[in-house]
């Protein structure tokens, strides 16, 4: 069974960093991966996505403030969030399109999701 695990969440002052992490498990291939966010209120969107080639994209709102990474050793993808602002603040979701083992099409698969929250 395919499962996603995020971590790395938690509170942080505006201008501050984190780092999220997504865990991949189970018997599969993986294809794209991306991190998502939904804040209250709104709508989950975009926030980058990166192929299993390393090629990435990034939401307008973040770019140059956020890293999309993954080592695909070890099926991990990690967001690296700098110049944190309170706008920022959602719970983050990991994605991936995933190959289960035996299977002959892809789906798409959702992590739990984890809170990042930017405030003084």
């Amino acid at each position: 069974q395919v499962q996603l695990v995020e971590s790395g969440g938690g509170l942080v002052q505006p201008g501050g960093s984190l780092r999220l992490a997504c865990a991949a498990s189970g018997i599969f291939e993986i294809y794209s991966m991306g991190w998502y966010r939904q804040a209250p209120g709104k709508q989950r969107e975009l926030v980058a996505v990166i192929t299993s080639g390393g090629r990435t994209n990034y939401a307008d709102s973040v770019k140059g403030r956020f890293t999309i990474s993954r080592d695909n050793a070890n099926n991990t993808m990690y967001l690296q969030m700098h110049s944190l602002k309170p706008e920022d603040t959602a719970v983050y979701y990991c994605n991936a399109d995933v190959r289960p083992s035996g299977a002959f099409y892809t789906y798409a698969y959702w992590g739990q999701g984890t809170q990042v929250t930017v405030s003084a």
